[in-house]
Order: structure tokens, then C-alpha cells, then sequence
């Protein structure tokens, strides 16, 4: 049977240090392979893989800095600790800017070593982790729920996995239904706070008169009907993150609380006269321009660079549209289990050519459509939403402006007129369909064909509401 216990290689010259460190790490349960110089060390790496070398520095025949070099070109995974009983460490901090991991002075207390080991085995585990998240974006184009190929979410990728190995703030600017969350949510999943909560709020879903006790929580009594204490969103997310969705519709008093918080790294319930410790960290998304909103004075300037010290900005999703096709299948397989819909060509050029003024939360709700309707794995143009067939109706190039200018309002008639003729026309003259294809309601198509004198006789005529 295989032995899954973690390898470590023990390099020192001297018996009684290299026996001693042999004994103290069998019993942590790690398999330990003893070398007495690098010559020897070097024959035990070409037998074997190791995931810890721990190495004194100065040695006979091969020394630990020689020997570092010669890890680091075999095997560039394996962490190497350096040892040195010298007062002087300048020879195990040069050795740290060639690669080592870190130094161990001697004498050693045994918990400095356990310690040291311990890290340096983990931060090995959470770079394997790292790496074979992005073989897999490499492979499938997805990375911790975001999908897409093209350069711009490539790019954003990258800067997912640089920010996550940070504890700075990020704010996540875009569009609405561009996947703001997920971005936060692979923030979160993809850094050292992963095992801990990640808790969304909406800053503006919740009423202004209860948004502070939402985040901060509040002392029983502090207020009618606060029967007991309770907890905010801050402490519920202690070790972890918390996600201020819609950042910008926060209030000015609260955007004054959360500064402070920030700037403090500490809050105080409502009601409440203690302060208490703030370990989070801030994910913020907003869909508005908050520059903007500085200078018009309407978010404050120091919150929004406190939040903004990083900034990650999705792409709509018509600014990458071969992301599309992935996209489909992604969301195709989730909701059927099919791993691949089939696309009709003119089906696809619709979808490819298609403004998308709802990203993908619009582009979920076309494959729920078309799972609904019954596509069972290929999909044409019976299926999709009236919406995709409106373009072609409005295509036609505007008129230049004549000379001695025109009727702006009879000009914009005549156009809503033979709109509203030609989507009659396709509809066989059901108004409720042509008033689905146009994307307004079925009042709002009867007033319009009123106001043009086509409004059939009576209510219910054969072809009126279909």
C-alpha cells in the first residue's frame, strides 16, 4: 500500500542533530530520510520525491546553499528549510532570496520547528490548491462559477487570483446582471478566508431605519421592539467576508458608520457602549459610477477610496460575445443535466447579435425559456423571447436631416405606425403577440393602434387579444 505519510529530508553533518530532528519528526508522523551531507542528499532526491529538505548551511563536500540551488532545479515544488548554529545569519538570509522557504537558528526550540514545518507545508498545499484551479480554467474556461474564454475575462481571472492571495478591500464594479456576486464569491473561495462565512447583503433592499442594526447588530433595549440582543452582519461574518451589494445606494449616515469601521477596523452595536473588534473582509459591487457619484457629492470621497483599492470591472456581456456559446452550455447543462445544446445557425446569429441590456441574469432566463418550451438539446428560433426579433424591425437606417428641417413628432409617428403595421403583420393581427414582440404591454399596444385609427371594432374582434 502506498504511503501517504508527507516525506521530509533531513541534511546536517553533525549525528546528534540530524538523529534528534529524525526522532521528533516520526513522531509528528512524517516518513524522514537522513542525509549527512548534500552529496548524500542528492543521491536520496534522484531515488525519491520529498516535500520538505531541511538543510544545514555549512557542510563538507556540498554545503546547504549548493544544495538548495540543486533542489530548486530538480525539483522546483519541494520546500527547503535552511538550519545554522552561527551567530551571523547572513549566509540562511541569502539563501532565502535564492529560494528557501526560511531559517532555523540553533539552538531551536522543537515547537519553532513543529511550527515552521507546519506552515510551510500548508502554504505548499494551498499553492497545488492555486495551481490546479487554473489548469482547470485552462482546460474549461470556468473558474470558481465565472465562465468565459475571451481576453477580458482571462484578464479578469488573473486579477481574481492576485486579489485573493491579498486582505484588501474590493470593490466590483459593472453592469446589472453581469455577475458581480460570483466575482466576490471566487474572491472568497479562492483566498485564506474561504473556511469562514461569506455573508451578501443588499445595501439597497433593506430600509434606511433598520440597515444599521442589520450590519452592526443591536442591544436588547436599544430601540422599540429590540426584545433581545442581536448580532449584526459583521460579527456574523467574523473570519470571513461580507459582500455590500449595491454599495451605492448606501445612505450618508450609514456611509459615516461603515468609514469608521473601515478606517477603525472596530463597531459598536446600536444601543450598544462597547466596542467590538471588525475581522472581515469588505467585497463591495455597485452597478453606478461612484466617481461619479463623488463629485456630485452624493457618496463620500474617503469611503469610496477606502473601498476602492482595488477595483475589478466585468464586461457586459456584449463587449464578449464569444463567450456566448460557452455561456449556453454552462447554464444549458445546469438547469437539463444535457452537457451540449444544439444551436441553429440563424438562432445563433440572433443571440451573437443581440444588445443583451440584462447580461447574463437575462441570458439564465432565455435557456429557463427554452427549457420550458420543451427544447430538448437543440434550439432555433421558435423558442427564443419576441425581444430577439425586434431588431430587425428597427434596423433600417435613419433619414438625414433635410435642410429646412422637419416634424420631428409626424416623422416619429409615421415610424411607430409602420412598426406597429409590419409587427401586426407577422402576428397575424393577434395584438397581445405583436404587443409581446414589440415589449410593451397589451394596454399600452391598444392605445397606440387607437391613436393611429387601427384599433379593430369592438373589444374582443376575432384577432384582438389572441
Amino acid at each position: 500500500m502506498r504511503d501517504l505519510k508527507k516525506r521530509i529530508l533531513v541534511v546536517d553533518d553533525e549525528a546528534s542533530m540530524r538523529e534528534f530532528l529524525g526522532i521528533m519528526l516520526r513522531r509528528e508522523g512524517y516518513a524522514v530520510d537522513l542525509a549527512e551531507d548534500g552529496v548524500q542528499a542528492q543521491e536520496a532526491l534522484s531515488h525519491g520525491e520529498f516535500e520538505l529538505v531541511i538543510s544545514d548551511v555549512r557542510m563538507p563536500r556540498l554545503g546547504g546553499l549548493d544544495l538548495l540551488a540543486h533542489v530548486k532545479k530538480v525539483a522546483p515544488e519541494t520546500i527547503v528549510l535552511m538550519m545554522t548554529a552561527f551567530s551571523s545569519t547572513a549566509e540562511a538570509v541569502e539563501a532565502m532570496k535564492n529560494g528557501a522557504y526560511d531559517y532555523i537558528t540553533k539552538p531551536f526550540r522543537n515547537e519553532e520547528v513543529r511550527l515552521i514545518i507546519q506552515n510551510a507545508l500548508e502554504r505548499k498545499a494551498l499553492r497545488q490548491e492555486n495551481r490546479v484551479l487554473k489548469d482547470a480554467l485552462k482546460k474549461r474556461y470556468t473558474f470558481s462559477g465565472l465562465v468565459g474564454k475571451s481576453h477580458k475575462m482571462r484578464q479578469l481571472y488573473d486579477l481574481i487570483e492576485k486579489v485573493a492571495a491579498s486582505n484588501v478591500s474590493v470593490l466590483v464594479s459593472g453592469e446589472s446582471g453581469t455577475g458581480k456576486e460570483v466575482v466576490a464569491k471566487a474572491i472568497h473561495h479562492n483566498c485564506e478566508r474561504k473556511g469562514a462565512p461569506f455573508i451578501p447583503v443588499n445595501c439597497g433592499a433593506i430600509p434606511e431605519n433598520l440597515l444599521e442594526s442589520e450590519l452592526f447588530g443591536h442591544e436588547k433595549g436599544a430601540f422599540t421592539g429590540a426584545i433581545q440582543q442581536k448580532q449584526g452582519l459583521f460579527e456574523i461574518a467574523k473570519g470571513g467576508t461580507l459582500f455590500l451589494d449595491e454599495i451605492g445606494e448606501l445612505p450618508a449616515m450609514m456611509q459615516v458608520k461603515l468609514l469608521r469601521v473601515l478606517q477603525e477596523r472596530e463597531m459598536r452595536r446600536v444601543g450598544g457602549t462597547r466596542d467590538i473588534p471588525v475581522d472581515v473582509r469588505i467585497v463591495a459591487a455597485t452597478n453606478k459610477d461612484l466617481q461619479v457619484e463623488v463629485e456630485t457629492g452624493t457618496f463620500r470621497e474617503d469611503l469610496y477610496y477606502r473601498l476602492n483599492v482595488i477595483n475589478l470591472t466585468l464586461p457586459p456581456l456584449r463587449e464578449r460575445r464569444e463567450d456566448i456559446p460557452l455561456l449556453l452550455d454552462f447554464f444549458w447543462q445546469k438547469k437539463t443535466g444535457v452537457e451540449k445544446v444544439t444551436v441553429a445557425p440563424s438562432t445563433m446569429r440572433r443571440l451573437l447579435d443581440y444588445p443583451w441590456p440584462g447580461n447574463i441574469r437575462e441570458l439564465v432566463n432565455v435557456v429557463e425559456r427554452c427549457v420550458v418550451l420543451g427544447a430538448k438539446g437543440n434550439l432555433d428560433d421558435s423558442a427564443l423571447p419576441p425581444a430577439f426579433f425586434v431588431s430587425s424591425i428597427v434596423s433600417a437606417p435613419l433619414v438625414d436631416l433635410p435642410e429646412n428641417g422637419l416634424d420631428l413628432d409626424a416623422y416619429l409617428g409615421g415610424i411607430e405606425k409602420d412598426i406597429l403595421l409590419k409587427a401586426l403583420e407577422r402576428c397575424g393581427g393577434v395584438r397581445k403577440r405583436a404587443a409581446e414582440l414589440l415589449n410593451i404591454s397589451f394596454r399600452s399596444i391598444r392605445y397606440r393602434l387607437a391613436k393611429f385609427g387601427l384599433e379593430p371594432e369592438g373589444e374582443g374582434g376575432e384577432k384582438g387579444e389572441g
